[in-house]
């Protein structure tokens, strides 16, 4: 046993007293810095199970109503996450663009008898090279057109992957900051009279309600611990 007065004078002690200590510091140290370490971002674990949860928001961009006339496209203007409180932190996923319309052609009676014919409406939605389109018809109510650019299917448990593998395919990474495009196009029909002496309907355009949507997902990961009956 150590007195005071031995590590006041007595070299080897002192010595001894010194490595003690740095081992002490620096065995903790090490092990933490590895196991920190093992995929190679610090703080992050490596490949085992994991359990990934998340939920999906939708934050609004833009929205509005526009006649569109047949064969034309109207262009929505000034999309930029700028315009967005928070927007730098949150975990952009995609955008979606919802269309809302209805049919705006009445069918004649007799003696032409005809239907309304349906008009086709295209959204397109584009970000940082990621685009998408999609088209419905005024015989239904809506439609989207959506695109993402994460992996939405690693959610529940997931096998073999390390925790940063997991997070570089659900996290943007701040990918889905900046400007985004988005357009509708009509495309509309007018039906013809069977009465050859009537003129055709005219259909001119559609009413075409939208919303822009940025797609935030927010996740957690956490190791997966399987509890078995004993």
């Amino acid at each position: 046993m150590w007195t005071l007065d031995d590590l006041k004078t007595d070299r080897d002690t002192q010595i001894t007293a010194i490595c003690i200590g740095f081992f002490l510091i620096a065995f903790p140290l090490y092990f933490s810095v590895a196991a920190s370490g093992v995929d190679g971002a610090a703080g992050l674990g490596g490949v085992r199970d994991y359990e990934v949860s998340g939920e999906l928001t939708y934050v609004e961009l833009a929205s509005g109503g526009e006649y569109i006339a047949d064969g034309t496209t109207f262009d929505i203007e000034d999309l930029h996450t700028d315009a967005i409180d928070g927007a730098d932190d949150m975990n952009i996923v995609g955008v979606r663009l919802t269309m809302s319309y209805e049919e705006d052609e009445t069918g004649r009676g007799p003696p032409c008898v005809s239907q309304t014919a349906p008009d086709t409406i295209t959204g397109t939605a584009m970000h940082a090279g990621f685009n998408a389109s999609s088209s419905g018809q005024n015989s239904g109510t809506s439609h989207a057109t959506t695109v993402e650019w994460y992996n939405s299917s690693l959610t529940g448990v997931i096998s073999g992957m390390s925790e940063a593998e997991i997070i570089s395919e659900i996290d943007s990474m701040g990918a889905g900051l900046g400007a985004y495009e988005a357009s509708i196009e009509v495309s509309a029909e007018a039906d013809s009279c069977t009465n050859p002496l009537i003129q055709d309907n005219e259909d001119n355009g559609e009413d075409v309600s939208y919303v822009v949507e940025l797609i935030v997902f927010d996740y957690t990961i956490a190791p997966f611990i399987e509890i078995t009956d004993v």
